[in-house]
């Protein structure tokens, strides 16, 4: 036993402590954007990667994965916030989403991100970062107003008076975040080429971070009109304790929304949970598995204590989850690493932390967005046909007309239509031939013939015509649907009015002189 813990003391000390410090440098500054993207309390983003790191990594089963708050779940959590239009009720959504994710694990359910088409997966994430990209626009410009762009980038369209929105716009920007903003973008830019990767050894978020604080310095010393204002840099408590909500109990069943934006926040934060451990897992040098159903126990359990605690909601992260692989993690304590540093940095450097600039966190985010919406994406998309096109670019456009939920429902549906209709096509298969001047109809049924195939199976009985043979063939299926064996049943009763001669094989003709 002795023995044991010697060699995980080891382990952590050589690759798992500096793995965790590699993870806190690209965690802290993303914290701290999604909670701003998203509308939130800035502390909420630190307090969900520290639960993410100190709760979620303890009782989940995989090595690399690292939680805490996720870009993806940044459009929702905006909208919840604003139409429940009290943080502490919107605590209860959070605190449902862990519940529901907690049922999935304990139903052993995990395997529910395989039912959704990726077409639709990836038509919602691009959407995310065409949205993120719109909220972080004003924030990048140094527009000090948060209210202009309350509904996203396209609210200023559609107000009538478009030329004085851009002149108020314009009296509130500051030319110094522009600069920070550009520099930043330029170092997050440069440090993704391939032959920056040598010199990628400070995280390129926190490098950006640093510069940030440095640029702002500099304005300041110089007495430069280019200085930040106040609010224009991060805004966070001495003591972060203190200023924690908590979900107001008593607002449950007040509202249904509370339910709805729960169940919403639940199915995306699993589905963006198993897409991520499923990509981290590839990762792993060692072959490690991830136990999905323990991961969404892991995860409800996080999410219910975000929701008690006054975090935003959490996911596993891809980025957190390579940056911790990259780093050379060998246990599931590089994560829990991670979430230590986050809270002593709160606890002991909080003044550090409101040096950080919204214009260098905006910058990452705006980087963050295009990572998920790159144009790459749509011509990969496309080049794989209609059936995927469609679905991606539907679920895209319905997203940014209306909501998540909306989108990723059309998506589905469309998905579902191509679906049907490859299944009318495949599941059976008609050949035509001539016996002595007569024509011979010959139907082979496939392998599952369900009620789908109703419709055109009929088509194409009635169009057989009079004076013939049919012969319909099911030797070979695993399944024939009580709906096709009542249609090829009440066919053969009427075919003798139309001179048809029927040879069934295979079939079982049922009692059809109940159907009214």
């Amino acid at each position: 036993m002795k023995r044991k813990i010697k060699y995980y003391r080891l382990l952590w000390f050589k690759h798992d402590l500096p793995a965790g410090l590699s993870v806190f440098f690209v965690a802290l500054p993303l914290c701290l954007g999604i909670a701003l993207a998203s509308g939130a309390p800035i502390y909420s983003g630190i307090l969900s990667g520290i639960i993410g790191g100190l709760i979620v990594s303890i009782i989940s089963g995989s090595h690399l994965s690292v939680s805490g708050p996720a870009a993806g779940l940044t459009t929702v959590v905006a909208a919840s916030i604003i139409s429940l239009g009290d943080y502490k009720i919107f605590l209860l959504s959070v605190m449902i989403a862990g519940l529901f994710q907690l049922l999935l694990g304990i139903l052993k359910l995990g395997g529910i991100a395989n039912y959704f088409p990726s077409s639709v997966i990836k038509g919602m994430l691009a959407a995310i970062g065409i949205i993120l990209i719109a909220k972080q626009i004003p924030l990048a410009l140094g527009y000090d107003q948060p209210d202009f762009w309350r509904s996203g980038f396209l609210q200023l369209f559609s107000d009538k008076d478009i030329l004085g929105n851009l002149h108020d716009f314009n009296l509130h920007i500051r030319r110094g975040v522009i600069l920070i903003t550009v520099i930043s973008i330029g170092i997050l830019v440069l440090l993704q080429q391939p032959f920056a990767k040598k010199l990628n050894v400070v995280p390129a978020p926190l490098l950006v971070v640093i510069f940030g604080i440095v640029i702002n310095l500099i304005f300041t010393a110089f007495n430069s009109g280019f200085s930040l204002k106040q609010n224009q840099l991060v805004n966070i408590p001495s003591n972060i304790f203190a200023g924690i909500s908590f979900p107001d109990f008593s607002k449950l069943f007040s509202n249904a929304e509370i339910w709805k934006d729960g169940v919403i926040i639940g199915i995306l934060a699993t589905l963006e949970t198993l897409l991520c451990v499923e990509a981290v897992d590839k990762l792993d040098k060692h072959n490690n598995i991830t136990p999905v159903n323990r991961e969404l126990i892991a995860q409800g359990i996080g999410n219910m204590t975000c929701g008690l605690l006054g975090a935003i909601p959490m996911t596993a992260v891809v980025v957190r989850g390579a940056a911790n692989a990259d780093a050379g993690a060998r246990t599931k304590f590089s994560a829990f690493t991670h979430g230590l540093f986050l809270l002593l940095a709160v606890m002991l450097i909080p003044f550090l932390l409101r040096m950080i600039p919204y214009a260098s966190l905006a910058a990452i985010l705006l980087i963050t967005g295009f990572n998920l919406t790159k144009p790459k994406l749509y011509q990969n998309m496309l080049s794989l046909g209609w059936k995927q096109f469609l679905p991606f670019v539907l679920t895209i456009i319905v997203i940014l007309v209306t909501d998540l939920l909306i989108g990723v429902c059309i998506g589905l549906l469309i998905s579902v239509y191509f679906i049907v209709q490859n299944n009318f096509r495949m599941e059976y298969k008609i050949t035509k031939t001539k016996q002595h001047q007569t024509e011979v109809h010959y139907i082979k049924l496939n392998t599952n013939v369900t009620f789908l195939n109703k419709v055109n199976l009929r088509k194409t009985l009635d169009s057989i015509p009079e004076y013939s043979v049919l012969s319909i063939d099911g030797s070979e299926c695993n399944f024939i649907d009580y709906d096709i064996l009542e249609i090829i049943s009440e066919y053969e009763n009427k075919a003798r009015d139309r001179h048809i001669e029927v040879h069934l094989k295979g079939i079982k003709k049922v009692n059809i002189t109940a159907i009214h």
